[in-house]
């Protein structure tokens, strides 16, 4: 299966896979009809505008919450900004979320998600927003009411918050014909480019320029995360005090070439085998020390050795088994190279069910359990986008009062499957744009956070990729934080109390 936020061959990522899995929803049903030539032809050049209604003003609400035994009193703004092309003709409109309290010296934080084609719900409801609905845990069920309640895990007491809607997600959306849309939306470098001038034009339009400023992406986002500061540092003239970068895809072409380097395995065997301690109720950072140190030495030289030593691979396959607690013949068939998709339908087979590639111990049943490959959705994908889609609509339309009928995207499809997947700069990644800012600017400090089971971003990834970068200064002023959880492993309270308590130190060093 072919997906854009691959790990290589071997997964996908939050929320990059929906174009695989929506190939996948494709193969089960029978294809519509395509229109006439004449009907596409007329759609490509139709702007979004004659489509939709127009989007409302800017609406504010006075809320509260309770937190830590204090009442946070704030407003919140949902509104629209535009983005212009090069001729000067306004081409889309770009919505935000915005929580914002008053008191001096308040520092502003911007949040992105990834996919490419998830709106910020998930940053927003699910981890530092004031408010907060469950999904994505195991037990969640998209039936669940999608009730809002106050946040305990909100970074809200110590930053404004602005949650940025890229393009073709939430209520955001283009103005220009299919063919401009893709051309200026959905590519690699002129996402970064809108997506700070939004930034830009916020904090002139708020009159915060003089406002500390951070940014924080998650998936897809945190590729976006060191880009963004990057070019904002660079060319807008903006330059951030800190990043957050939750569960990032940093680094595209990592994993290349998994049958020769051993980096891709090394990757992903510290998260299967996270996800197995926790299992067995033994998951701490002591128990997953010595699990990264035979990652970067005995394992990473066995695999480099191959047949030159005959012990070699069955060293491998005995403590990887040991590792996982997977069977010893699964192992040894693979090698002790465990493939994610695989993995993912092995490990609970037994029980019928197929674990998330964004937290393999989150589970759902298997409706194929005897395919010869996955052949339905992410269970994690599959339950989030109900719950998310209708807190965040009843919120924004009833609660603010921003009324709209336009249609809102938690998850765009069709964002997905048009982005531009062969972009040298995307293969490029995000790590030479994350070396430039943090070396251009000597007080800027960068926090990435991952959860320990989390296959489709693992955080082995990112201490790799860390690993190697020069100190430039105080080696704490790039960070990686590893938390219980998965991709989302906001989820858990523990993690998200974890994330805050990170988040806010690294907040206070400026």
């Amino acid at each position: 299966m072919s997906t854009f936020c691959s790990l290589g061959k071997h997964t996908g990522m939050l929320l990059m896979a929906l174009a695989s899995f929506q190939a996948l929803a494709q193969e089960a049903k029978p294809p519509l009809p395509p229109p006439a030539a004449d009907a596409k032809d007329k759609d490509k050049e139709k702007p979004a505008t004659e489509k939709e209604p127009p989007l409302p003003a800017d609406a504010h609400v006075a809320q509260s919450i309770q937190l830590e035994g204090k009442t946070l009193n704030y407003t919140v703004t949902v509104g629209a900004l535009p983005v212009f092309d090069k001729d000067g003709k306004k081409s889309g409109e770009v919505v935000f979320t915005a929580y914002t309290m008053s008191g001096p010296d308040r520092a502003v934080t911007f949040a992105f998600n990834g996919g490419p084609g998830a709106a910020s719900v998930y940053l927003n409801l699910g981890a530092i927003g004031p408010k907060h609905v469950k999904f994505g845990d195991q037990g969640d069920s998209p039936s669940d009411p999608a009730t809002l309640t106050d946040n305990p895990g909100t970074w809200l007491d110590f930053t404004d918050l602005v949650f940025i809607d890229p393009i073709g997600t939430g209520y955001s959306r283009s103005l220009a014909s299919a063919d401009e849309t893709k051309k200026q939306f959905y590519t690699t470098e002129n996402d970064i480019h809108y997506l700070s001038r939004i930034i830009y034009d916020w904090l002139v339009k708020n009159g915060r320029m003089a406002s500390r400023k951070y940014l924080v992406g998650e998936s897809y986002g945190g590729y976006r995360g060191p880009r963004i500061t990057h070019y904002l540092q660079s060319t807008l003239g903006v330059a951030m005090n800190g990043a957050v970068l939750v569960s990032p895809y940093l680094n595209p072409a990592q994993d290349e070439n998994a049958d020769m380097s051993p980096i891709p395995w090394m990757m992903t065997l510290p998260s299967i085998t996270a996800a197995h301690l926790e299992r067995e109720h033994k998951l701490t950072p002591e128990a997953m020390a010595p699990v990264i140190a035979y990652t970067r030495g005995e394992y990473a030289t066995d695999l480099m050795k191959g047949h030159s030593d005959p012990k070699a691979t069955p060293r491998i396959v005995e403590r990887v088994t040991q590792m996982t607690g997977l069977e010893p013949e699964f192992v040894r068939r693979a090698g002790g190279r465990l493939e994610i998709g695989a993995y993912l339908r092995e490990v609970f087979r037994e029980q019928g069910k197929i674990g998330s590639v964004y937290d393999s111990n989150v589970t759902a049943y298997d409706p194929y359990p005897f395919a010869p490959e996955q052949r339905t959705n992410d269970p994690i994908l599959e339950s989030i986008i109900a719950p998310t889609t209708t807190a965040m609509v009843d919120f924004v339309t009833r609660v603010v009062g921003w009324k709209t009928d336009a249609r809102y995207n938690a998850l765009s499809y069709e964002v997905a499957s048009q982005w531009d997947r062969d972009s040298r700069s995307l293969q490029a990644g995000a790590v030479p744009d994350l070396r430039q800012a943090v070396a251009a600017d000597p007080k800027l400090r960068v926090l990435i956070a991952h959860g320990w089971n989390d296959l489709s971003c693992p955080f082995m990834g990112s201490v790799l990729t860390v690993d190697q970068m020069p100190l430039m200064g105080d080696a704490t002023r790039v960070a990686v934080r590893e938390y219980p959880g998965g991709h989302m492993f906001y989820n858990r309270a523990e993690s998200q109390a974890g994330l805050r308590k990170d988040v806010r130190e690294m907040f206070s060093r400026h």
